[in-house]
C-alpha cells in the first residue's frame, strides 16, 4: 500500500466540502468504500472512485444502501480502514447495520450529507434533520460518536478524526455534514502526512490461543485482529460473550451492552469538541453546528456591533452529548438558542441539559433553506426585550 506523499495532494486546494471529505478519508488511511449513489453524497465516492486506483483503494458501488452498510464491514475486519456514503433515504435503510457496527464492534465511519426529508423530500436541498436518527436511529443501546462540519476545510480535517475515534472506541462514527456544507467551495489546505494525527489499529499480537475477539485487556475496548492472521474469530449480532459465541444469559447482556454504552458515554470529555465566543457575561448565546453555526456567526457579530452582549457556541461533536459543558454555558448567560435546519431536534437535547438554568428558545425550520441572520438576530432582540 502506497503511504505519505505519493497519496496525500499536499497543499492548498479549492474544492467542496465533499471532495474535501474523500481527500480526508485517504489521508486517515481510508482505503475501502461501498456506497451507493443518493444525492447530495455522490461526489465523494465519484471522487474516491477517480483516486483509489491511484493508491491501491478500492470502491464498490453496491446495489443498495443495505448492501453499502454492511459490505465494507467485511473490509474492516480483514484489515483496512473502510466507510460507506450516504444521504437521507439511505442513512434510514443503514441504520440496522449501525446497529451491527456496535454490537460487533467494528470501527466503522458512516458520512451522511443530510438533506431535506422525511422520505424522498428535497434532494437538492439542506437540512439538519438526521441528528436524532443518528443516535437512536438503531434498536437497542449502545455507544454512537457523531461529528459535524461547518466548512470544506472541516470535512477534510474532521473526517480524519472520525476514523481516528472509530479506531479508538471500536464504535460506528457518523460523520453528519449537510448539503450546503457538502457543495460550498472553499480553501481547503491539506497538510502532509507527518503533519497529520492518524491513529492507527491497535493488533493484537497475542497468539491464537490465547487471544478472543471480544476479551477486553486493558481499559474498555477489546483488541482486534485481521481475519486470516491465524486467529479465530467469530461474529454475531446476538448478545455474546469474548470469544463472540453467543450467550443468551441476561448477565451476558448485562455486562456487554453496559460495556458498548461506557466505552463511548465514559470518555465524554476526550470526544466532546465545541468552540465558544463572547459567552461569559452574555446576554444570550446562540448553539448551533454545521451550515447554520456559519449563519449564527454572522447573526452574533451583527447585533455584537449593535450593542447587544451576545455569544455563539458551536458544537462539532453532536454525540456523545457534553450535558456538563452546556449547563456551564447557561450558568453565563441569560437566554440560549438554538438555531438548527429542522423543526426541533438538538434544542430538546439542550433543554434536557440546561435544566432550566435559563431559557432555551429555537430557530428552525422545515428544511429546503438555509435560515437567514435576520431571523436570528429578529429573534435575539426579541427574546431580550
Amino acid at each position: 500500500m502506497l503511504r505519505g506523499e505519493t497519496v496525500l495532494r499536499s497543499g492548498k486546494h479549492f474544492m467542496d466540502g465533499n471532495e474535501a471529505c474523500a481527500e480526508g478519508a485517504i489521508a486517515a488511511g481510508c482505503r475501502f468504500v461501498s456506497g451507493y449513489p443518493i444525492t447530495p453524497s455522490t461526489e465523494i465516492v465519484e471522487h474516491l472512485s477517480r483516486r483509489f486506483p491511484e493508491i491501491g483503494g478500492m470502491f464498490l458501488q453496491m446495489e443498495d444502501e443495505l448492501s453499502a452498510s454492511i459490505c465494507f464491514q467485511g473490509a474492516v475486519w480483514a484489515g483496512v480502514k473502510g466507510m460507506t456514503v450516504t444521504s437521507g433515504p439511505g442513512f434510514s435503510l443503514m441504520m440496522e447495520h449501525i446497529g451491527f457496527a456496535a454490537m460487533t464492534e467494528t470501527p466503522s465511519v458512516f458520512v451522511n450529507v443530510q438533506r431535506a426529508g422525511p422520505s424522498t423530500g428535497l434532494p437538492t436541498a439542506p437540512a439538519q434533520q438526521d441528528v436524532m436518527q443518528a443516535r437512536w436511529g438503531s434498536h437497542g443501546d449502545y455507544g454512537i460518536i457523531a461529528l459535524s462540519p461547518a466548512s470544506p476545510q472541516e470535512c477534510h480535517d474532521l473526517i480524519i478524526t472520525c476514523f481516528n475515534y472509530a479506531e479508538t472506541y471500536r464504535c460506528p462514527v457518523l460523520f453528519m455534514m449537510d448539503e450546503t456544507v457538502g457543495h460550498m467551495h472553499g480553501k481547503v489546505t491539506i497538510p502532509s502526512m507527518e503533519d497529520i494525527h492518524v491513529v492507527e489499529r491497535r493488533i493484537s499480537t497475542r497468539s491464537p490461543s490465547d487471544y478472543a475477539p471480544f476479551r477486553v485487556v486493558e481499559g474498555d475496548v477489546p483488541e482486534m485482529t485481521r481475519a486470516g492472521a491465524g486467529h479465530r474469530i467469530h461474529m454475531t449480532g446476538l448478545t455474546h460473550d469474548e470469544r463472540g459465541y453467543p450467550d443468551m444469559t441476561t448477565a451476558a447482556q448485562e455486562s456487554l451492552v453496559r460495556r458498548l454504552c461506557g466505552k463511548v458515554n465514559n470518555h465524554v470529555k476526550e470526544i466532546s469538541m465545541m468552540e465558544s465566543r463572547h459567552v461569559e457575561g452574555s446576554d444570550v448565546v446562540v448553539i448551533s453546528y454545521g451550515i447554520s453555526a456559519q449563519i449564527a456567526g454572522h447573526a452574533v457579530d451583527a447585533v455584537r456591533a449593535a450593542g447587544i452582549r451576545a455569544g455563539q457556541v458551536r458544537l462539532i461533536s453532536l454525540w456523545p452529548f457534553d450535558d456538563e459543558a452546556i449547563r456551564n454555558i447557561a450558568r453565563s448567560t441569560r437566554h440560549i438558542i438554538v438555531l438548527e435546519m429542522n423543526l426541533g431536534q438538538m434544542v430538546r437535547e439542550v433543554e434536557r441539559a440546561v435544566r432550566g438554568i435559563v431559557p432555551v428558545h429555537a430557530v428552525g425550520n422545515a428544511g429546503g433553506r438555509v435560515i437567514a441572520p435576520d431571523c436570528v438576530v429578529e429573534k435575539i432582540r426579541e427574546v431580550l426585550r
